[in-house]
Order: C-alpha cells, then structure tokens, then sequence
C-alpha cells in the first residue's frame, strides 16, 4: 500500500519539488515583473507622444473599463490551471445582466438580485464542471455548448432588446455603478477580489489541488486528490466572477443588454495568458491576469489616442498579445535558466 499523500505533498511533488513558500509581495516582484513592465513600457511610450493619456482621468477610465473582462480573467485562471478552458463566461455574463435587470423590473429588490446573478453564475459554473466530470466531455466543447446557451435564453428573457426601465436612483446603481473617493466604486472593489483570489490560489489548499492537478492529473489521482470535485469548483469559481463582472456593469449601465459580451471569453483567455497562466497547467497568476487585461485595455485606447483605422485594432491587439507573451516567457528563463517551459 503506497503511503498517504497529503494535499501539500501532493502540490510539492507535481511542481517538481517543494519550493519555499514565498511572501506575496516576492511574487509579484519576481513572477509577474515581466508582464508589469511590458506594461509600464507601453503606458510610458504612448505617454511620450501623447501625454494626455498619462492624465489620470484617461487612466482611470481606461482601469475602470478593464474591470469586467478583467474579473472574468482572474476566474478562469483557475480552471487553466488545471487544463480546462471556460469558454461560457461570455454569454453567462450577459445572461446574468439580463436575469438580474429583469429582476430588479419585476419589484425585486436590487440586493436580493445582486445575490441572485452570483448564486445563478455560480450554479452554471458546477453545471459546466458537473457536465465536463462525469460526462467525460471536454470541458473546451461543454463550455462552448453552455455559452450559446447562455446567451440565447439571455436573449430570450430580454425579447431581443436591451431592458432599461430601472429605478436608477437606487443605492445598488448610485454605489456599485458610481465612484468613492474619487474612483470607480468598482474598481476599488475588484481590487479587493483580486487579493483575495490570489490568497486563494497560493496559499489555500484548495488552489495546491488546482495547480497539481493540473501539473500531473495522473498522480493527482493516484495521491487520492478529489480531482473532479476539484474541477467543479473551479469552474464553479468562474462563473461566480463573470456573474460579479455581470453586476458592475449592470450598475455602471443601468441597462440589461444581452448582446454585450461578444469575444470578452477569449480576450479574458488571452489576458490569463499574457499574465503567465499557460495552458500547459499546473501555475497561474492573478496579477498577472489583471495585469494582462491591463495592456490590452490600455493597446486598444492607444490606438484611439495615435487614430489608428479600427480595422487594425484586431491586428494590433494580436501583435501585443505575442509580444507581451514572448517577453514575459524570455525574462522568465532569464531568471530561471533551467527552465524549459513557458
């Protein structure tokens, strides 16, 4: 009989040997410095020929508006982490906006409804983990499969049409949807789920079963790891951000549209990538991922500053991802010469 395996043996022996548990702050220096600084170069390069973009004004817009793609990142960093792909964080949030703007129409209370779209995002998130575990279904098909459904009942519930008549002047809207001290109600907030993400990836046992699961799914399950309650939860935990981007931006536009929401399932892909989650498994960032909406956000009102034709943001975009990856990846070999992987 092989002898017990702990959660943390099990984390240390799929990472390729225990390493010493480092404070917080020395991994967002160390892992995610590539990424802050392909950052910080481009904000500084676009400052130099525009300066207005420096303006904290534009800076702060340009924050506020990576907010909802950039929640639905750091959930699915989670599930990359262990070899999934959510692709249904789309049209889940705009099936939540719609199913919250209805609620609140109907007499609901707003708050009763803010409670709703998570416990609703949430649930959807454990069917796609629930369908992909024990249907043996890759969870790249099921979530493509739930995201047309998603956004075809949003559609649905909403006749087609975006659902405005909301009482604008209650505190859900004048708070979430407004600023305290001088910045977005929900950037401040999001700033706070991304801490607490990242606790919950590094430090819980919970995110070592993410990450060695993900590193050798195999000896997650010979170590008696809960390898599909695991799944589950993870994509229970990706839902449960697009339903939190879901309400921001209801409360930001007082409207629930159910055509909102196109793309953002990759863009939200692509960020966790560029922030130095791989698809390979096994590790991920947060930070990083934030990080990563950060440059994409800050690339696409780069262009609207230099008047570039919207025709090349797509191209553009694009671009930035590969170079923001491939920079990202060389600095980490940089530092860590034995490394071989991305």
């Amino acid at each position: 009989m092989p002898p017990a395996v702990t959660d943390s043996d099990s984390a240390a022996g799929q990472t390729g040997g225990e390493r010493p548990v480092r404070p917080l702050y020395r991994r967002l220096v160390r892992d995610e410095f590539g990424v802050i600084a392909v950052l910080v170069v481009i904000v500084l390069g676009v400052g130099i020929f525009h300066p207005d973009f420096l303006r904290s004004g534009n800076l702060l817009s340009i924050t506020h508006n990576t907010v909802y793609v950039g929640l639905m990142s750091c959930g699915i960093v989670f599930p990359l982490a262990m070899r999934e792909v959510d692709l249904s964080v789309g049209g889940m949030y705009a099936m939540c906006m719609v199913v919250g703007a209805v609620l609140i129409r109907d007499g609901v209370s707003t708050w009763i409804a803010l409670v709703a779209i998570l416990a609703l995002s949430a649930s959807l998130g454990a069917v796609n983990g629930v369908i992909t575990t024990y249907m043996g279904l890759p969870s790249f098909i099921v979530t493509l499969a739930t995201a047309l459904l998603f956004r075809g009942a949003g559609l649905a519930l909403a006749d087609g049409k975006q659902i405005t008549d909301l009482p604008q002047s209650d505190s859900f809207f004048t708070f979430l949807g407004g600023d305290s001290l001088g910045v977005p109600t929900a950037v401040w907030i999001s700033a706070v789920l991304v801490v607490a993400l990242t606790v919950v990836f590094t430090r819980t046992r919970f995110g070592a079963r993410v990450r060695a699961i993900g590193s050798n799914r195999e000896a997650a399950l010979f170590s008696g790891l809960p390898v599909a309650r695991t799944r589950i939860a993870a994509l229970a935990l990706s839902g449960l951000m697009a339903g939190a981007a879901s309400v921001f931006s209801l409360a930001f536009f007082m409207a629930g549209d159910p055509t909102v929401g196109q793309g953002y399932e990759l863009t939200a892909i692509a960020a966790a990538i560029i922030g130095g989650t791989p698809l390979a498994g096994g590790r991920g960032s947060i930070v990083g991922a934030v990080v990563g909406c950060l440059i994409l956000s800050v690339v696409a009102s780069a262009l609207a500053f230099f008047q570039v034709p919207i025709n090349w943001t797509t191209f553009a975009t694009g671009g930035v991802i590969l170079v923001a990856v491939a920079a990202d990846t060389l600095l980490r070999r940089i530092r860590n010469p034995r490394s071989t992987g991305a």
